[in-house]
């Protein structure tokens, strides 16, 4: 995705279902939650982050907690993009504001990242971000629910 272009600007086709078929089940538009951190959540959440007032952790998928709630707010995404009157305020005001203050908060599940440069951002910068290890997580667009064969 590239600065200043939205995902809810674009068409996400359904998939066909297979051969012959049709689904009215709308296909995933990230294909996992670390895709959703990369390419979104993280440029479109932009804070100071120094270690002390808000805390992050560029490699979020290394805390539980963090992997948790990250999901949690890729699927509310994924569901609530559909609803073009009041879908994506839902998800700030209900969802990301509220994870995103449980994840920065100074005794949240990234209170003990290291203060090093890799996990800190000045006003304004993309929140950090490390890439998780390869296969860690599936495309779920054609594996749905994530399971690693």
């Amino acid at each position: 995705m590239s600065e200043g272009q939205w995902p809810l600007d674009q068409t996400v086709p359904a998939d066909n279902g297979g051969p012959g078929g049709s689904t009215d089940e709308p296909q995933l538009y990230f294909a996992n939650v670390d895709e959703f951190v990369r390419d979104f959540l993280r440029n479109m959440y932009r804070r100071r982050i120094d270690g002390r007032h808000r805390c992050w952790a560029a490699r979020w998928w290394e805390y539980e907690e963090a992997v948790a709630r990250l999901e949690a707010l890729w699927r509310a995404w994924e569901y609530l993009r559909l609803d073009p009157a009041t879908g994506m305020s839902t998800w700030w005001r209900d969802h990301a504001d509220y994870h995103m203050a449980v994840l920065m908060d100074p005794d949240g599940p990234f209170a003990t990242a290291t203060q090093g440069e890799e996990n800190l951002s000045k006003k304004g910068e993309p929140l950090p971000y490390v890439a998780p290890p390869p296969g860690m997580f599936d495309d779920e667009r054609v594996n749905p629910g994530g399971l690693n064969d």
